[in-house]
């Protein structure tokens, strides 16, 4: 009730109830354990008394207005300080101060030094009670705001350790670019005062990455999107590390959105992704080069022998086809085709795909990615590696078909073999199979369902459009 003392709205109440009953004291009084407090009071420069002198606490017992007409004839109250002393009540007037719950709370009362034969009239006493009635509802309003106010305030402190506690940095902007919050791991990682403007963030971004990256998120808080970046942030030891930066806006108004961000620490992952790289590159590169010298050696033992020359051409086509796929599985060069059919077509083209009917690519347009890309060309790569081995792709007269069906949520890629030897289920897993259905499954999100067949192995495989695309 302490933010109460001194409030208007009960002040103009007491100096109203004060005129309404022709009274020089009016007061709406708390009692506690030890004390009855005024909230506000007129005619009286007292804060509080003891609660053994007050004249409320036995008010607000009772239930009903208590009117004392000379306090100086009243058993319980004829020898109290406020009667024998200032401000020598003889008149009192009070209606109990009751909660929703209940509780009595203390009182409004008016207070006179004259005492009142008559107390007060018809209209006064009603005039009183209805004021009363909207202090309760004030003082209950004040407690309900109050109540709500402590629990926002602990949910806001249980979110603030949450956010504290997570290894993360977690920001708040308001409209504008004002930064206005950041959590404990911002100065344990940078050593840095939170930034308050976009230009603070200069200090913390690498100088490389800086204008790149304000960019981005300038164009993000221009059109109120999603931002997502990778830069890298200094470390309070001076060193740098990459980071994930991720921020949402709250509304789809560019004007009024606040925003929302988190800095992930991705600098490990972010390195071995370099050394993979560079090893992926590394190995496309001698593998190139093995082809190469193979295709060169086809080349320099069919020279000068047509029969050779006819074979060895051949041979070499299949060889570059299977350098193409290659790259593909590695991806170190962007796809030339970036849908199925495309990377299809490569992948089978050393087995006939692009050269009459052994292999025969049918259906729908779908999109492939540059994430999707190598996982999809080991899978195939293996599928024809196994049915060249064993399928119908190791005869002569062997057929593969493939189908493409897509819609919005499925790609459906259908594999039948033909004219080769009869489909059988192997008895245990290899290691390829293992492989495959591993990055069916976890990689590509999919999955794929064998028919073993008498005229050659059919296969369904399903697989998400969306992370197909990616």
């Amino acid at each position: 009730m302490d933010a109460l003392e001194g409030d208007e709205e009960l002040a103009r109440i007491v100096a109203f109830a004060a005129k309404l009953c022709n009274a020089p004291i009016a007061l709406v009084s708390i009692v506690e354990e030890h004390r009855q407090r005024f909230l506000v009071q007129t005619g009286l420069d007292e804060q509080e008394t003891p609660r053994e002198w007050s004249f409320c606490a036995h008010a607000m017992i009772g239930g009903n207005t208590t009117i004392i007409r000379d306090a100086r004839e009243h058993p319980t109250f004829k020898d109290n300080p406020l009667v024998t002393g200032p401000p020598h009540i003889r008149f009192y007037a009070g209606i109990p101060l009751i909660s929703n719950e209940g509780a009595p709370l203390g009182t409004l009362c008016v207070i006179d030094a004259k005492p009142r034969a008559e107390g007060l009239n018809e209209f006064q006493g009603e005039g009183l009670e209805v004021l009363a009635l909207a202090v309760r509802r004030r003082l209950d309003a004040h407690r309900e705001f109050s109540r709500a106010s402590d629990e926002i305030e602990e949910s806001a402190d249980r979110v603030r350790f949450v956010l504290d506690s997570m290894p993360d940095i977690a920001w708040s902007s308001a409209a504008g670019g004002v930064f206005d919050y950041f959590n404990a791991r911002w100065e344990e990682i940078t050593g840095l005062t939170p930034p308050q403007s976009v230009e603070d963030w200069r200090a913390a971004i690498h100088p490389d990455d800086y204008d790149r990256t304000l960019k981005k998120f300038s164009d993000a808080v221009l059109g109120a999107e999603m931002f997502e970046d990778e830069w890298r942030m200094i470390q309070a030891d001076g060193s740098y590390r990459w980071v994930l930066s991720r921020a949402i806006p709250s509304t789809d108004d560019p004007e009024t959105a606040r925003w929302f961000g988190t800095l992930t620490d991705i600098d490990d992952a972010y390195r071995m992704s370099q050394e993979r790289e560079l090893l992926a590159g590394e190995l496309a590169h001698r593998i190139k080069n093995i082809f190469s010298v193979v295709i060169g050696l086809i080349t320099l033992h069919s020279r000068g022998d047509e029969v050779l020359k006819v074979f060895g051409d051949m041979l070499s086509d299949n060889i570059r086809a299977l350098s193409r796929a290659q790259e593909y599985a590695l991806q170190v060069e962007s796809p030339a085709d970036s849908d199925l059919h495309g990377l299809l077509a490569v992948l089978m083209a050393p087995y006939g795909a692009n050269d009459g009917d052994t292999v025969v690519i049918t259906g729908d347009q779908a999109m492939v990615g540059a994430r999707a890309a190598t996982p999809l060309a080991l899978v195939f790569h293996e599928l024809a590696t196994n049915s060249a081995k064993y399928g119908a792709l190791s005869v002569m007269g062997g057929k593969l078909s493939l189908s493409i069906k897509r819609s919005d949520d499925d790609v459906v890629i259908g594999w039948i073999e033909s004219g080769g030897p009869t489909a059988v289920a192997p008895e245990k897993t290899g290691f390829g199979s293992r492989l495959l259905m591993a990055t069916i499954n976890n990689q590509l999100g999919g999955s794929i369902e064998h028919d073993w067949r008498e005229e050659g192995l059919s296969m369904v495989i399903t697989l998400p459009t969306a992370r197909l695309a990616e």
